[in-house]
């Protein structure tokens, strides 16, 4: 595991883009997918990304997480990967089916067998994650089902504290990424980020990535970063 400090989310996204598109050109010149997060964080280096030198086209890109939510609406993260990223780079996006009628259970299930196409039997490329205040990651939020979840990729989870149902990535596909890269900027989340990466294991969702080993990175910046303790951050030159 390694803590890459950068010093304003600026940088951290500049930072990320270049990290993200070694990771990607690392794995050989064979199709491969990219995993992304929604939020705030994500949108400067989505943007980066966008004006990277790669070849998109042969890259799948697919939500780690999405909001049950019609395909156009301001809050999906769909949207944003599509008009931030996607449009831009010809890359061909994955993005769950909305359905009304058929409810959040089905869209999160015809798309865990959409990702199963776009695999091919292949561990996921790429991940990138993100953190909230909170300590979750994707749509993995402390205390609801979905963390438990070990049979299947992708799942509907309600979220108590507004009722809204997301559309998530479980832990055994997160983890099962060649690399993973998870983005915190912000004082707001810096106790968290002491508390996972320096507090007592497996209370946050977010720890559980912990697990990836050497395959996971921290892009932070210096405000997320301020109550570190123990570690001693790699800094990007």
């Amino acid at each position: 595991m390694g803590v890459l400090v950068y010093p304003d989310p600026q940088a951290l996204a500049r930072g990320a883009s270049v990290r993200i598109v070694g990771a990607l050109a690392s794995r050989g010149d064979t199709r491969l997918t990219l995993g992304l997060a929604g939020g705030e964080t994500p949108r400067a280096t989505y943007a980066e990304l966008a004006r990277a030198t790669f070849d998109w086209r042969r890259v799948d890109l697919w939500l780690s997480d999405e909001r049950w939510v019609p395909p156009q609406d301001d809050r999906s993260n769909g949207a944003m990967v599509e008009s931030l990223l996607a449009s831009r780079v010809d890359a061909p996006l994955h993005r769950p089916d909305f359905d009304a009628g058929r409810g959040p259970h089905w869209s999160a299930a015809a798309y865990e067998e959409t990702l199963r196409r776009v695999f091919a039997g292949r561990r996921p490329d790429v991940v990138v994650l993100g953190m909230g205040a909170d300590g979750h990651t994707a749509s993995l939020f402390p205390g609801t089902p979905a963390l438990e979840v070990r049979d299947r990729w992708y799942v509907a989870n309600q979220i108590p504290e507004t009722g809204e149902w997301r559309l998530t990535a479980t832990f055994p596909l997160l983890l099962a990424a060649e690399r993973i890269f998870v983005l915190v900027t912000g004082v707001a989340k810096a106790s968290t980020l002491r508390a996972v990466l320096e507090g007592p294991p497996d209370v946050l969702p977010c720890q559980r990535l912990l697990a990836a080993g050497d395959r996971l990175e921290w892009l932070v910046d210096a405000d997320a970063a301020a109550e570190l303790r123990s570690l001693r951050p790699d800094r990007p030159v």
